[in-house]
């Protein structure tokens, strides 16, 4: 029996109300910040974050067909499939019909179907009063973008102020992500008390997913859970390899959790009835070195790149295999700040400063070139006022130390 959680418990309760309108206060605060009257957002996840409301979320990663605008003053609205408008009810208001430029859905009427999206979105503005012609995007669709040129509405970047505005939690986002954490630590043990040597990694994956799905969860982002010498380097997905007994398995859950909370882990162990090596260990005890030392370095009002400076030093025969970043912000993904290492600063290190409420996952692979196996760990952390707070409560091979 698994504690199941309906799929849409989450997004009905009066939490879920609580936290849609601190979000849509954030994002309102920092419109009106960034001196923008509205913003349209296409990305499904940005949607629900502004909205509350989810449609076919992976789907309409690669298909645009639903975008919402919100508004420094006054509510927002919803542009949905005609076909799902009933998706939103109880939760948004003022629902239209989308416009979509999307090859696959319109073919050669594109140009066509871009003039009238940003006829629409002139039109939108001048009903809520808005002379600015004006509108942040947080992403921007190339026929959207010349069609708007075209008809003189004027595109801005927004996805700054949609990432800023997801950076800073309230109190009820930190205890449903705890929630929802909760549910993936759970699928993690079923998953651990019915792994043996014999198994693919396929079907730990698919044990480790269901158990998400039984629990309430959404979806995966990645396939990141291998075996043995397929643990180094990390970011090889998922296979059919068997795991054989004495073997390190490794894994990132990167699972859209209920309420569509980011639920974020990485755990390794040895499976079967062998103990560690020494060659385990050493790898297992860098990376959890790692893990406690880049956790109490975290500080409110800490700089960015001074982190990045100070974080945990990899043993030469190590730091190439390095992960791909020190930390990164958590919520309802992988969020801003993102925290590179010091030796990948040239690919787009940016300075900024941790402030309260944000929650952070601190990443840690240890793997040797040429080594056969790697451990990866990670573990969400929210920066309270008295200090940093793990988040995830799934233990730790200590015993490995």
């Amino acid at each position: 029996m698994t504690d199941a959680v309906p799929a849409d418990a989450v997004s009905t309760s009066e939490t879920d109300r609580e936290i849609q309108a601190w979000r849509l206060a954030q994002l309102r605060r920092r419109l009106v910040d960034a001196d923008c009257a509205a913003i349209v957002l296409f990305d499904p996840v940005n949607i629900r974050y502004a909205t509350g409301t989810r449609n076919m979320q992976v789907w309409t990663m690669h298909n645009i067909c639903r975008y919402a605008v919100v508004f420094a003053s006054g509510d927002p609205v919803l542009f949905e499939l005609p076909s799902c408008f009933h998706l939103a009810a109880g939760r948004i208001a003022d629902v239209r019909p989308s416009l979509t430029t999307d090859f696959m859905a319109v073919g050669d009427r594109q140009q066509e179907m871009g003039r009238r999206w940003a006829a629409s979105m002139l039109a939108l503005l001048r009903e809520r009063g808005i002379g600015d012609r004006r509108l942040a995007i947080d992403r921007a669709d190339l026929v959207l973008a010349e069609a708007s040129r075209r008809e003189t509405l004027t595109l801005a970047p927004g996805q700054t102020i949609v990432e800023r505005a997801r950076s800073i939690k309230s109190r009820a986002e930190i205890d449903a992500l705890r929630a929802s954490l909760a549910t993936c630590e759970a699928s993690v043990a079923a998953m651990r008390e019915k792994l043996q040597p014999g198994m693919r990694e396929s079907d730990a994956l698919a044990l480790l997913i269901g158990g998400s799905v039984e629990r309430g969860g959404e979806y995966p982002e990645t396939r990141l859970l291998t075996s043995g010498p397929r643990t180094n380097p990390w970011f090889q997905e998922t296979s059919d390899r068997v795991i054989e007994n004495g073997d390190l398995l490794a894994f990132d859950t990167d699972l859209i959790g209920p309420g569509g909370f980011y639920n974020d882990i990485s755990r390794s162990w040895v499976v079967g009835d062998r103990k560690p090596d020494d060659e385990q260990r050493r790898l297992y005890a860098l990376a959890y070195s790692q893990l406690q030392h880049n956790i109490e370095l975290l500080r409110v009002g800490a700089g960015f790149l001074d982190y990045s400076d100070r974080a945990y030093r990899l043993p030469d025969d190590c730091l190439p295999n390095r992960y791909a970043d020190v930390a990164h912000g958590c919520g309802m993904g992988v969020e801003y700040p993102f925290i590179w290492y010091r030796e990948d600063a040239e690919w787009g290190a940016y300075d900024g400063i941790f402030e309260q409420d944000m929650v952070v996952c601190i990443e840690c692979y240890v793997g040797r070139v040429g080594g056969r196996e790697g451990v990866k760990l990670e573990q969400p952390v929210w920066l309270g006022a008295a200090g940093p707070v793990a988040l995830a409560e799934y233990p730790f091979e200590l015993e490995y130390l």
